[in-house]
């Protein structure tokens, strides 16, 4: 209830002028994709045809004009007819994937069952995205990068800040079939499917529909045929990071967690023992149990793997979100670059709380941290001290630790001096929209480990410079 009468509040306190604009944009907005979706180029082109022998066609005694109006004006006619006519009674069922990454490629199939009475021709298949347009107050107070170099006019109506927040918050792009010939009445057929996401996070996939041009393709009817919501867990994007030798190596414990965190071969012969429940068959000695006559298996040390951790600074100041996006990247980057086949990786951000999400052995587990860093969000408020005080908790079994920055101010630089003195092996990744100015910042006072300062857009070649 609070957060709601914040909103009306904050919405009501928009100017007369922003809520005009943002009426008539939005109302622009609907009816131009109605329009674009209904209409193919070919239809427009035939429409800007029509206007222009209308137009050069008023004397009646240029007859070729007239002609050619009339002509192009009945084919126009019949194909908005023929299209408005055309019906498809479908059931379809999406064979999604578990996942996709931000800027590749998503491929499922959709099988889709004719339920009407006659065939269905030559028809397409569109998964539309959900509506992008921002809401009143973000369009009145979010700006759009670089806004105060534009002219006087553009300010003023600030149109290319719609048009930025609508890219901005489209999930993403129109997904597309292949076109079918025919689909008989009853009949089954799986369609390929594709569409590129834009957006980490959870995406809804609840606007399939069927397209049904007429024959001319000018015109197209555009129908809604799924029965239920779906959705897709998108990652971040992956950017390339070298191979990374972390620090480290296997060590040997006698219980713990170490147990669910063995690998290969398990350290020396320590000796022999009565069976215990779940003790593996392969251990049991045989030789021992015929002469004593009861189960005996071979102990031996337990080999733990090198324990990492990935620090996630969330914290976003100004509304940067932009640099929160280019961070989360960064730390997947890292994810997908530590073999977990041979470490094991635990990942330390915020999210109401401080979160710990832990990844054993195996070369899939990485897939918990991604659905973390695919959902997470941006904290308002800078709770260094939460993050600090998990990684003191948790540093004997941490052989290394890499912290990757959402910006850089002196209290960030604190906080990693702070977790040096704690004996801990740092690594620090630091994204900043100005370089200069964090460099200054670093050889003003030194930071206790090493570090790299990374600044967007140049974020993959940084990356490629890495020596960890």
């Amino acid at each position: 209830m609070i957060r709601r009468n914040t909103a009306s509040q904050g919405a009501n306190r928009v100017s007369w002028f922003y809520r005009v604009l943002y009426r008539s944009y939005s109302w622009g907005s609907t009816v131009s994709l109605f329009f674009s979706r209904r209409i193919t180029p070919v239809g427009w082109g035939g429409l800007s045809l029509l206007l222009l022998t209308a137009i050069l066609g008023v004397d009646f005694s240029k007859s070729i004009l007239y002609q050619l109006f009339s002509l192009i004006l009945g084919a126009l006619a019949v194909s908005m007819i023929w299209a408005w006519c055309r019906r498809g009674r479908l059931k379809v069922e999406r064979e999604l994937p578990q996942y996709a990454m931000v800027g590749e490629s998503l491929s499922y199939f959709v099988t889709i069952t004719n339920r009407g009475r006659n065939a269905l021709r030559g028809f397409f298949l569109d998964e539309w995205p959900p509506d992008a347009r921002p809401t009143l107050l973000s369009f009145a107070r979010i700006g759009e990068p670089g806004e105060e170099r534009r002219n006087a006019f553009d300010r003023f109506f600030v149109y290319y800040r719609w048009r930025w927040l609508l890219e901005r918050h489209l999930l993403f792009e129109e997904g597309r079939g292949s076109g079918q010939q025919m689909v008989g009445p009853g009949d089954s057929l799986r369609v390929r499917m594709e569409l590129l996401p834009r957006k980490r996070g959870v995406i809804p996939l609840r606007d399939l529909r069927l397209r049904l041009p007429d024959p001319l393709g000018l015109f197209q009817r555009c129908r809604r045929v799924i029965d239920c919501d779906d959705s897709v867990i998108v990652f971040p994007r992956c950017y390339r990071v070298p191979p990374l030798n972390l620090s480290g190596q296997a060590c040997f414990e006698h219980s713990g967690e170490a147990l669910s965190n063995t690998v290969g071969q398990s350290g020396d012969f320590l000796g022999l023992r009565d069976y215990r429940s779940g003790d593996p068959m392969r251990r049991i000695h045989w030789k021992g149990w015929a002469r004593t006559g009861r189960p005996i298996v071979r102990e031996f040390e337990d080999v733990s793997l090198p324990h990492y951790a990935l620090i996630l600074d969330n914290f976003v100041e100004h509304g940067d979100e932009n640099l929160l996006e280019d961070s989360v990247s960064v730390a997947a980057s890292i994810v997908r670059a530590v073999d977990t086949r041979r470490n094991t990786l635990d990942l330390i951000t915020m999210t109401d709380e401080a979160l710990v999400v832990r990844e054993g052995q195996g070369a899939a587990r990485s897939e918990n941290i991604m659905k973390v860093l695919a959902e997470i969000g941006g904290q308002p408020e800078e709770r260094l001290e939460d993050l600090e005080g998990v990684a003191i908790r948790h540093r004997e079994r941490l052989t290394a630790v890499i912290v990757v920055f959402t910006g850089w101010t002196l209290s960030r630089a604190d906080f990693l001096r702070r977790l040096a003195m704690t004996g801990l092996e740092l690594t620090a990744l630091i994204l900043c929209r100005d370089v200069s100015n964090a460099r200054a910042m670093t050889e003003a006072t030194p930071l206790p480990c090493r570090h790299y300062l990374i600044e967007p857009p140049a974020i993959e070649e940084e990356l490629r410079k890495l020596q960890l």
